[in-house]
């Protein structure tokens, strides 16, 4: 299992992400950080992202 928290990218936001791969949880990532804080994640932000993801 992988998980992202939106502290670690560095939003104020409790929200965490879990998937089965890194791909999956950047699939959900994306849409939570458009809804939540109003960011499009370019294609730069998604490579810093995906380093954060990380075992849970």
């Amino acid at each position: 299992m992988k998980e992202l928290t939106c502290r670690d990218a560095g939003f104020d936001c409790d929200a965490v992400v879990r998937g089965e791969s890194v791909d999956d949880v950047l699939s959900q990532a994306g849409p939570h950080a458009k809804e939540a804080h109003g960011v499009d994640v370019t294609p730069e932000m998604a490579g810093r992202i995906r380093t954060l993801v990380r075992d849970t």
